[in-house]
């Protein structure tokens, strides 16, 4: 599929499949052309102000309220809130890959929640989900009101068919879904994918500070689906997702039926491949921060709902420097990911497709192995390549599911990857 897209982070944008359906000067005419209905999305309040508020307008063949009454469904897999997690000890969680279910499952029924933290209803937290489909979904969308959804495509591809056009995606790329769009996604073949459920702020590029104009995303690098539009009759079922509840009804028509759109609220991809590294050239390793891509800020200054980081190919140089992640303890929550390759600070044990958990101040770092070659290392130009981790990085504690802790695949022997870092002090002691 040759898709077109429109470019930048956050532009007002305007597509129109059918040339001449977007009304000029203003945004709901007494009618619309063709016969369209408008209808607005809100990702914001009304009063926010100018730089945060966040809406589109839609030209559409029948508006969203035209579907019946919604009944329950039953996603036991998908958890939302702190209150859906399971108490754990403090200690660092690591997963393996998980087997996929058994049977055919799309999108929504391939979901399998790892963590969760905060509150959807108090727009707080996030959630972190691994994904396996092998099932494109037929006639059946995805309306989430409980937050944005940020795909990382693990391996396969997915074709996104929103409300305001369609993106594709595969490994080291991401796919950024606005609360309350609808959306399907299609798959070519067994594909699986992470994903982050924010229930926050949307998530906006970070400032940059001392780094300047340049550096990290650029916001060209985001790339926006132009109008398209289903043209196929029939029933379709919508999945409603909203206070960490699910609900289906049918209507008797597509929800793609947007014909033309204009507005600062859309879906995008990002490529994580044009990601500008920022990385010392003296000495010493910098903070994890300087991979930001997206952030959704609290109501903290400085301090993340959830920050969105990548570690992509990159050139190591610092002189006298311990170049892998250091030893550390974080006021942040961290839950990773890893897309392809191998990760440096556990090149063994960490696998693609897999996933580990470090909470608030749990100690975690390099295991015995990577610190061992990295302190004895010769230190000339070196090139991290073929390779992407990432992490959902939350001011709030995550709890894993109790899928995650009983057939999450979870590495019960986790913490012996540091059992060898022995006392190696070789001062002499002078006692009293």
């Amino acid at each position: 599929m040759n898709l077109v897209h429109l470019t930048g982070f956050g532009n007002q944008f305007a597509t129109e499949a059918v040339p001449g359906t977007l009304p000029v000067g203003r945004n709901s005419p007494q009618r619309v052309a063709h016969g369209l209905y408008a209808e607005l999305l809100s990702g914001s309040a009304f009063t926010a102000p100018r730089a945060e508020n966040r809406r589109t307008w839609m030209y559409r063949r029948q508006p969203s309220v035209v579907v019946g009454g919604y009944e329950a469904l039953d996603l036991p897999f998908w958890r939302t809130g702190a209150a859906a997690g399971v108490d754990v000890p403090p200690d660092p969680l690591r997963w393996h890959p998980a087997a996929a279910p058994d049977g055919e499952h799309d999108f929504i029924d391939g979901l399998r929640t790892m963590v969760v933290n905060g509150d959807a209803d108090a727009q707080t937290g996030v959630a972190a989900h691994v994904v396996f489909a092998n099932r494109s979904m037929d006639r059946r969308a995805l309306v989430n009101a409980d937050g944005e959804m940020l795909v990382v495509p693990q391996s396969g591809r997915f074709t996104f068919t929103t409300e305001l056009g369609v993106l594709q995606a595969e490994p080291g790329q991401v796919v950024l879904l606005p609360r309350g769009l609808a959306f399907k996604v299609a798959v070519d073949g067994p594909s699986t994918a992470y994903v982050c459920e924010n229930h926050g702020a949307p998530f906006r590029l970070p400032e940059l500070g001392p780094i300047g104009s340049n550096g990290l995303a650029n916001p060209r690098d985001f790339e926006h689906p132009v109008a398209a539009f289903e043209d196929t009759p029939g029933p379709y079922q919508i999945v409603k997702k909203t206070g960490g509840l699910f609900w289906r009804a049918t209507q008797g028509h597509s929800p793609f039926n947007v014909v033309a759109w204009h507005g600062n609220l859309a879906p995008c991809r990002y490529d994580t491949r044009h990601f500008m590294v920022i990385g010392s050239i003296s000495f010493d390793h910098p903070d994890p921060s300087i991979f930001t891509v997206l952030t959704s800020p609290s109501d903290t200054p400085g301090v993340a709902n959830c920050d969105f980081v990548i570690f992509p190919p990159r050139w190591l140089v610092a002189e006298d420097t311990f170049r892998p992640p250091w030893y550390h303890r974080n006021v942040m929550s961290e839950f990773m990911g890893l897309v392809y390759g191998q990760y440096d600070a556990k090149p063994e044990g960490f696998r693609p497709g897999g996933a580990s958990l470090h909470n608030s101040m749990v100690p975690h770092g390099p295991d015995t192995d990577a610190f061992a070659r990295a302190s004895s290392a010769p230190l000339a130009p070196h090139k991290l390549d073929a390779t992407l981790a990432f992490m959902f990085e939350s001011r709030w504690r995550f709890k894993p599911t109790a899928w995650a802790m009983r057939d999450g695949a979870r590495d019960a022997r986790y913490a012996d990857c540091w059992s060898g870092l022995a006392d190696h002090f070789s001062h002499e002691v002078t006692r009293p």
